[in-house]
């Protein structure tokens, strides 16, 4: 199976790691207990992996000594991935923080920018059934600020009414070129079968499945219930696709952990990240 299509179905189907507290890297390895010490918060997850604080929350800045520091993010990069993922291969760890922490063009996360996404399962009852959806976020300014928004929707029940191309019945559904000069009596033939009906619109047509959940919410057919595991995707390190998911587990290797790892290629991201946009 090609890596492109591999990544699709996966996809459909933090204070930062402690600074030991000297400026040498090898005391780091002294204490692992403070390595390994949970990263609670998504803000911590960025902070840990960009080396921006140290073991007791306190922050480091542009000018301080350890900020950014790449020894020490070499370190504490490793225990940002989940130990137990069957989707992380060793050689590819390593080959991502070496070059996320290259000398020459080091790679850091930036919390404000783009292209990270939220997937977040919920559940709603649709037409007096429960169903589960999946809501796609990003953060989006506003003003000052910023706030978290819903991109897309991923709904079986959505999707299954929209059709991808049956060749034959494209052939038959079309109103002539000269349709005008009938004063478009033919139109009947949009309406008479809505099961094809999107196969006359342009070719450029996409459903938006927002409209689609806003819309049955507003007319009372949809109404929330809950929410499930949060996870995160990210395609902020050029050439690189991973996934941030929360582990609550006894033990040291816990938290936001990175637990998926792919190398992908430029086609590759663009096609990903518009899954999880309008």
């Amino acid at each position: 199976m090609k890596q492109s299509t591999f990544l699709v179905i996966i996809i459909i189907v933090i204070a930062l790691f402690p600074v030991y507290g000297q400026n040498t890297l090898g005391s780091i390895t002294d204490d692992e207990t403070d390595l390994y010490a949970q990263t609670k918060q998504v803000n911590q997850f960025f902070r840990r992996f960009n080396n921006e604080e140290d073991k007791f929350g306190n922050r480091y800045y542009p000018g301080d000594s350890l900020y950014r520091d790449n020894a020490f993010r070499k370190v504490y990069l490793e225990m940002l991935f989940d130990k137990e993922s069957p989707f992380i291969q060793k050689g590819l760890k390593e080959e991502f923080i070496n070059e996320v922490t290259s000398a020459d063009n080091p790679v850091f996360l930036d919390f404000h920018g783009n292209n990270w996404f939220a997937e977040l399962p919920t559940s709603f009852k649709y037409y007096k059934k429960k169903e589960n959806l999946l809501l796609f976020m990003q953060l989006e300014q506003e003003n000052l600020g910023y706030k978290w928004v819903i991109t897309n929707v991923y709904f079986d029940k959505f999707l299954k009414q929209f059709n991808k191309g049956d060749k034959e019945v494209i052939a038959g559904t079309f109103l002539h070129p000269m349709s005008h000069e009938l004063d478009f009596m033919n139109i009947y033939k949009v309406f008479r079968d809505p099961k094809y009906i999107e196969y006359y619109a342009s070719k450029t047509f996409k459903p938006d499945y927002r409209t689609l959940l806003f819309y049955e919410v507003k007319m009372g057919n949809m109404e929330y219930v809950s929410v499930g595991p949060l996870k995160f995707h990210f395609f902020q390190v050029d050439g690189w696709y991973f996934e941030v998911t929360f582990f609550n587990r006894p033990g040291n290797n816990s938290g936001w952990l990175i637990s998926k790892l792919y190398r992908i290629s430029d086609s590759e991201k663009d096609a990903l990240i518009r899954f999880y946009l309008p």
